[in-house]
């Protein structure tokens, strides 16, 4: 049975195959502890569930239009212009099932045939693959652990060519945790600037876990909002991550071809997570501040704790909720039945194996020296996960 030839083109997530060996190991009745999701462990907000609740006694039943409900894009344009002074309208907003699907549905309504995309490493999994899955060519621009991660004026505009059609970017960063402060995105504006036709997809789904001030948009620099789409959802900020609504906000041109392609994909996303949606994005954002204020205390306890581990080197992350240590250290040492660390994919799986904690390997990030640890868990958690990694690692030889 010959399947597509386009399955080749793009590779699983290594986030979503870590979480599924270790519920394997899990239904074996091995104790997994999961440092390897990006989920928050906090319940969605009662206000919340409460929209939705009345969503369904209220009959939200039926079809919705494609781009989601007026209400729900007019929502979204609310607070946009309440937490980010950016002014939008409703027809330039699309919800979709998830930021992924808002993610997917850009780069393919931009991205054709051999053309180029910017994306700096490290960087989220889904970018990559779904710039092949669109026939387009990733073109992957390191940064250093120096710089925190963060690619520079200089970097960009080096790996600038005629091909290039977009750049993709995360503020917070998944999966270093960086941030850019808005002096940063403005050197990166003046390199734009110089290129009209380079379309800037900025993914801020994390927005609201920033341990270093108040997020900054790069869509705020009137020279470049005409072609910046912003990615954003409700899973990380609002807890509400099996609800699946991620949505963006870009020029009209854009919206309209995502609603297009989403017309034959999904249609609209799910009716009443859009009630809920409404309700998140208006209400109150006092369960936000309070889940902050938790990984704010978890990230000064992973951090104390990753200092105890020897050879491992960990930047402090400005936003999101985890940590990306460089443990290249340990490549070329040896378990005590003499398998060789070789990379961070082998560390991954002794740890997995012999830990029983359930890590990322760096590499699927586009940074082969490092894993990484999700802090979006109990402090218990967290504190029992490390130790045993801990543990491990000095039976390294």
């Amino acid at each position: 049975m010959q399947l597509s030839s386009l399955l080749q083109r793009f590779n699983e997530p290594e986030t979503l195959k870590m979480a599924k060996l270790g519920r394997e190991l899990r239904s074996q009745g091995i104790d997994i502890t999961d440092l390897s999701l990006g989920e928050p462990d906090f319940d969605t907000p009662q206000h919340i569930k409460e929209a939705a609740k009345k969503a369904i006694d209220d009959n939200f039943s039926h079809y919705t239009p494609v781009p989601g409900y007026l209400e729900a894009r007019q929502a979204v344009c609310t607070k946009l212009l309440r937490d980010n002074g950016l002014e939008y309208t409703p027809e330039q907003i699309v919800l979709s099932t998830g930021a992924k699907q808002s993610i997917a549905n850009v780069v393919l309504a931009i991205v054709d045939q051999g053309d180029e995309v910017i994306i700096p490493t490290p960087y989220w999994v889904t970018y990559s693959e779904i710039v092949k899955l669109a026939g387009g060519k990733p073109i992957m621009v390191k940064t250093t652990f120096e710089n925190d991660y963060k690619i520079t004026p200089a970097l960009l505009k080096e790996n600038i060519s005629s091909k290039t059609k977009l750049f993709m970017f995360s503020s917070p960063c998944n999966p270093t945790g960086a941030v850019y402060s808005k002096n940063e995105l403005a050197e990166l504006v003046s390199v734009f600037e110089q290129y009209p036709d380079i379309f800037i997809m900025s993914d801020e789904i994390y927005e609201y876990i920033n341990y270093v001030g108040s997020h900054e948009s790069i869509a705020q620099f009137a020279t470049v909002k005409d072609r910046v789409v912003l990615i954003n959802g409700l899973s990380k900020g609002y807890a509400m991550t099996g609800w699946r609504v991620g949505y963006i906000a870009a020029p009209v041109v854009i919206a309209k071809a995502c609603e297009k392609l989403q017309g034959q994909f999904t249609s609209a996303t799910n009716s009443i997570a859009q009630r809920a949606a409404i309700a998140a994005l208006t209400g109150t954002l006092e369960p936000t501040k309070q889940m902050l204020e938790a990984f704010t205390t978890r990230r000064k306890i992973t951090l104390n704790l990753l200092k105890d581990i020897p050879g491992i080197l960990c930047n402090e992350p400005a936003g999101a909720f985890y940590v990306f240590p460089d443990v290249k250290y340990y490549f070329g040492k040896k378990t005590a039945t003499g398998e060789t660390i070789q990379n961070a994919g082998d560390l991954c799986m002794y740890l997995l194996h012999h830990a029983h904690v359930s890590t990322v390997t760096g590499g699927a990030f586009g940074e082969a020296n490092c894993i990484r640890l999700s802090f979006a868990n109990s402090i218990e958690n967290i504190e029992k996960g490390i130790r045993k990694i801990k543990d491990a690692l000095a039976l390294l030889i």
